[in-house]
C-alpha cells in the first residue's frame, strides 16, 4: 500500500504553480486557510500560484467550524500539481485517515512535484509510506501517536516543520503557515516570502519549537488528581526552587510515583515541568519590559547568565535579543 518517496513525480513549472489542497469532512479550517492565504498573499508580489481545493470524491466537505466548503474537483480529476497540501483534524486519526482519504492522497502524491502535510495530516503521509526513514513532524498532542504507529517514522515532536527533499511535514494550525512562508521563500526568494509576512502580520521565521507553546496545555488537560494539585502549587509559586520530594509530600505520594504520573499526563519530569513554568514567568516578564536580570530574580533563576542559557537552549535566541524583538515588534504595531 506503500507509496516509495521516490515516486512522488518532479514536474518542472516555469509559469503559475498549482497548490492543491486536499480536504476532507472534519479538516480543521486554519490547517487550509492559512497555508492558502499564505500563497494567496504572494500573488500580490508575483503572479506564481493557483489555488486549488480537492476531495475525494468531489463533494462540498464540512469544515471544522461547521463550514460547508466547495472544492475544484475529485482527486482523480486533478491536473498536475507543484504541492499537494495534506490538512489535518481535530478528529483522531482513526477516525479521518479513511481509505478513501489515503487513495486520494495516493492518485494526487502521484502528479506533485512536492507533498505537504499540516498537523495530523501527517498520520496520512504515514499510512502511506512516505514518512518512512524520514524525519517528520505533527501537532504535538499527535506526536507519541504518531511515533507509536509509525515506528519507521523519525518523529520530531519539538519542531515546527520539517523538510526532507519534496516531502514537508509541519506542526498543527498556524505552523501550517510557517512552512507555507518558506515553500514561498524557496519558490521565489526571502524577499518576497518577507513582504507576505509583513502582510499577513506574522513572524517571517519564529523562534523555537513546539514545546514553548505545548507544555502549559498538557498540564492544563490533566484531570483532578496528584498531578494537577502540583501543577496548581507550582503555578502559585513559580518562582520557588520546587523540590520533587517537596512536591511528593504536598500530594501524599512518593516521588518515584509522582515522577510516573507527570510523565503519563504531562509528558514531562515535575522537575522539568517546573523549570518549564519558570521560563514562561521569565518570557513574560521581558515581554512586559523588565531588564534581563530583572526577569531572572522574578523566574526564580539564580543568574541572568542562567537565563541566558535556558533561553538559548529553548529558543535559541538570548533573552536580551528576544526581548529586543518583541519589544520592537510591539512598537511597529
Amino acid at each position: 500500500m506503500s507509496v516509495p518517496p521516490d515516486r512522488v513525480r518532479h514536474t518542472a513549472f516555469s509559469g503559475t504553480r498549482r497548490i492543491g489542497f486536499l480536504l476532507f469532512d472534519g479538516v480543521k479550517a486554519l490547517d487550509y486557510i492559512g497555508p492558502a492565504e499564505v500563497f494567496i498573499e504572494a500573488n500580490q508580489f508575483a503572479d506564481a500560484y493557483e489555488v486549488l481545493l480537492f476531495s475525494p470524491t468531489g463533494a462540498p466537505v464540512q469544515s471544522s467550524v461547521g463550514q460547508g466548503v466547495a472544492v475544484t474537483a475529485a482527486a482523480a480529476d486533478a491536473p498536475a500539481l507543484d504541492t499537494l497540501v495534506v490538512p489535518g483534524s481535530e478528529v483522531r486519526p482513526d477516525d479521518f485517515v479513511r481509505p478513501d482519504l489515503v487513495e486520494a492522497t495516493r492518485t494526487l502524491a502521484a502528479r506533485s512535484r512536492r507533498v505537504v502535510s499540516i498537523c495530523s495530516g501527517a498520520f496520512v503521509l504515514a499510512e502511506l509510506g512516505m514518512l518512512d526513514g524520514r524525519s517528520a513532524t505533527t501537532h504535538w498532542k499527535f506526536a507519541a501517536e504518531l511515533a507509536r504507529r509509525y515506528p519507521r517514522v523519525d518523529v520530531q515532536a519539538d519542531r515546527i516543520f520539517v523538510r526532507e527533499a519534496d516531502i514537508a511535514t509541519s506542526a498543527g494550525v498556524a505552523a501550517g503557515i510557517d512552512l507555507a512562508l518558506a515553500l514561498v521563500a524557496e519558490d521565489l526568494g526571502s524577499s518576497i516570502a518577507r513582504q507576505v509576512a509583513q502582510g499577513l502580520l506574522v513572524y517571517l521565521q519564529r523562534s523555537g519549537g513546539q514545546t514553548q507553546f505545548s507544555t502549559p496545555l498538557r498540564a492544563a488537560a490533566s484531570p483532578p488528581g496528584p498531578v494537577r494539585s502540583v501543577t496548581d502549587l507550582i503555578a502559585r509559586d513559580p518562582a520557588k526552587r520546587h523540590s520533587v520530594r517537596e512536591l511528593a509530600r504536598h500530594v501524599n505520594v512518593s516521588p518515584r510515583h509522582l515522577t510516573r504520573l507527570f510523565a503519563e499526563e504531562v509528558g514531562l519530569s515535575p522537575a522539568e515541568y517546573a523549570a518549564s513554568v519558570r521560563f514562561d514567568l521569565a518570557r513574560a516578564r521581558l515581554e512586559a519590559g523588565s531588564s534581563v536580570s530583572r526577569a531572572a530574580a522574578d523566574a526564580g533563576f539564580t543568574s541572568a547568565e542562567a537565563l541566558r542559557r535556558a533561553f538559548l537552549a529553548r529558543l535559541g535566541v538570548s533573552p536580551s535579543d528576544y526581548r529586543r524583538r518583541f519589544t520592537s515588534g510591539a512598537a511597529s504595531a
